[in-house]
């Protein structure tokens, strides 16, 4: 009766493992396969992309490296990186200055103006892109900012600044206020307690806030669209489309390689940190 008892839990854990490893390789197979597509079309000669009789999941002709040509030698592609990486940084700088004093005030004020702050911040988040770009056309324009890059510095914190501060003071909530404290009752003042004890305890808050931010703006396209003209200032979002899709002709192996080329550094950034990042969007709703 035993050995059958312990056949049959055997049989239990083994199936439980396969379940296990099937569920998982649904997943991988899932996550992965948007990047197996875009090498895929990447490197695929034209006739082969669009001919109906061929696998599409495979290269049925010799792959070819004139999508990339086409990519950087009849586009600006390394420059709106480079507009894309400018803007990125100068935003995540201006939102972690903001967004991180921001979420530690909102967090260790009391009473119910902290909490109605907090949701009023937030709100401002939810605001459509739609809506915003009109006014915003009207300040970017009265300062002289139109076709420059600085507007899309000046813009973008309106709603990366609002949802990185709510971040923040959640994380912020799940650090005992203690640590804080002791660091006062041994003679720091607030501000040194928060910049020596709280911050270095706060990386994984502080790298969601970096990730979140730059993703954003890699993405983002009315804002980028609205105020930028020359093609010299695009950034990669506003720049590829723009470029590489011609009336009715969309150039789709040089589409996906900026696709791939763009989305591969984010992924490995995502990867390396992804325990951080995970913590960082999690820890608040713990406490």
């Amino acid at each position: 009766m035993r050995a059958r008892s312990d056949r049959y839990y055997a049989t239990r854990r083994g199936l439980a493992r396969v379940g296990h490893v099937l569920v998982l390789a649904a997943f991988v197979t899932f996550l992965a396969f948007p990047f197996y597509w875009m090498v895929l079309t990447t490197f695929k000669e034209t006739h082969d992309l669009v001919d109906t009789k061929h696998n599409p999941f495979v290269f049925n002709l010799p792959p070819t490296l004139e999508n990339l040509r086409i990519l950087f030698n009849d586009t600006l592609f390394i420059q709106w990186v480079l507009n894309t990486l400018y803007v990125g940084i100068a935003v995540t700088a201006i939102t972690l200055v903001l967004s991180v004093p921001a979420g530690y005030a909102l967090a260790r004020l009391t009473g119910r103006w902290g909490q109605r702050l907090a949701i009023g911040i937030f709100l401002t988040y939810l605001i459509p892109p739609t809506i915003l770009f009109i006014p915003f056309s009207r300040i970017v324009g009265n300062l002289g900012l139109q076709d420059s890059l600085w507007s899309l510095v000046l813009v973008y914190p309106s709603f990366t600044v609002p949802f990185c501060t709510w971040l923040m003071m959640g994380f912020f909530k799940s650090i005992p206020r203690d640590i804080e404290e002791a660091a006062m009752i041994d003679g720091l003042s607030r501000l040194r307690a928060f910049v020596r004890v709280v911050v270095p305890v706060s990386t994984a808050g502080i790298l969601t806030v970096v990730i979140f931010t730059l993703t954003l703006v890699m993405q983002e396209f009315v804002y980028a669209l609205t105020f930028i003209t020359s093609s010299a200032s695009y950034t990669v979002s506003v720049g590829v489309p723009t470029f590489l899709v011609r009336g009715d002709v969309y150039f789709w192996g040089s589409l996906m390689g900026a696709c791939l080329i763009v989305s591969i550094p984010v992924a490995v950034l995502y990867n390396f940190f992804v325990d951080r990042f995970v913590a960082g969007f999690t820890v608040g709703a713990v406490k």
